[in-house]
């Protein structure tokens, strides 16, 4: 079983996949494609995710790796034709969870099996960012960088907020859903939140509503963080009717996809909000952040690092571990995308 792994691993990790069985061949590929994936994906993101191209093979070396790969390991991005380049391909994973990193790529609604680390990521970092963005506006430490410009502290202004007490909605409540639930009920706070399957309350977790609920709860909520899945159900749901749905001064953090949120209605939404803090925004990959957001002092926006820690998680190579000896043995593997959901 050939496996070509075309992000970096440590020896700990190529270990573990090499004793997965005997029959794995793996190659390490990091790198080899950075140069036309800056061409395929645009210098902002290359200029992101990836390092200055050194010793890329050749094309045909290229291709060569491809076409004898049964396995795929990938972070992001990826090559957007590995389904035409690769007709061995029985199974591609990615390490981040968003699946809709791959619309772009022939992947996307293929017969290849492709699976995600979704909820196995590190959930606790991208927990922490929301928890942080949270105190970061409750405690009013967004007008300290307005006093700083103006050069005179205006001490009013920061009206500083208690966590504790309020009431936080987590609409997608999957694996970082949960561990922002679990942060917040650890600070005193009511959680509620939605998902798919609202049936199974998450630990933690005060209600849970299914996504028809959304308003009703975000009326309750003063603190709002978005870590759902991007798909068609929920491209532009915190939209006019969602934002005017929660209260004033309310907080809302995405952590999620950009798409997940309409621009416009939460640009004119802001003079009702206490505060919004974007790890994500609508062409993160293409384009700076709009003037509207990226100008306004309640408006907080990283480039998509809320995942970053000192360390990573091991969970998304156990996965990877794991379906690998289910794919030998021809069992099912975990967390394959479903394309009718997006996810």
């Amino acid at each position: 079983v050939k496996v070509v792994s075309l992000i970096p691993l440590g020896r700990t990790a190529r270990d573990e996949i090499e004793n997965v069985d005997a029959s794995i061949e793996l190659h390490i590929a990091a790198g080899w494609f950075d140069g036309e994936l800056r061409d395929t994906w645009g210098d902002k993101t290359a200029d992101s995710y990836l390092g200055t191209p050194q010793d890329i093979p050749p094309q045909v070396e290229r291709d060569e790796i491809l076409a004898a790969a049964d396995v795929i390991l990938g972070g992001f991005p990826v090559p957007v034709d590995l389904v035409a380049r690769a007709p061995r391909l029985r199974w591609f994973h990615q390490t981040p969870a968003g699946a809709s990193n791959l619309h772009r790529c022939d992947l996307w609604g293929s017969d290849v099996i492709v699976t995600t680390s979704r909820g196995l990521g590190n959930t606790l970092a991208i927990a922490e960012y929301v928890v942080a963005s949270f105190l970061h506006f409750a405690r009013g430490l967004h007008q300290a960088s307005i006093d700083r410009e103006g050069a005179t502290f205006d001490r009013m202004s920061y009206r500083p907020a208690l966590l504790a007490g309020k009431t936080v909605c987590v609409v997608g409540a999957g694996g970082i859903g949960q561990e922002v639930g679990r942060l917040c009920a650890a600070l005193g706070m009511r959680v509620i939140g939605t998902r798919r399957s609202p049936s199974d309350k998450p630990h933690g977790f005060d209600q849970v509503g299914g996504p028809d609920d959304l308003h009703t709860l975000l009326t309750e909520s003063q603190f709002v963080a978005i870590c759902c899945q991007l798909t068609p159900d929920t491209r532009g749901l915190i939209g006019v009717e969602a934002l005017a749905a929660m209260p004033d001064d309310a907080v809302l953090v995405n952590v999620a996809r950009g798409e997940i949120i309409d621009e416009d209605a939460l640009a004119a939404s802001l003079p009702r909000l206490r505060g919004v803090a974007l790890d994500v925004y609508v062409g993160e990959f293409d384009r700076p952040p709009p003037d509207g957001l990226w100008n306004n002092p309640k408006v907080l926006i990283t480039p998509h690092i809320s995942a970053g820690a000192e360390r990573w998680s091991r969970r998304p190579i156990e996965l990877f571990c794991n379906n690998l000896r289910a794919l030998i043995a021809g069992d099912d593997l975990a967390n394959i995308i479903d394309w009718s959901k997006g996810y």
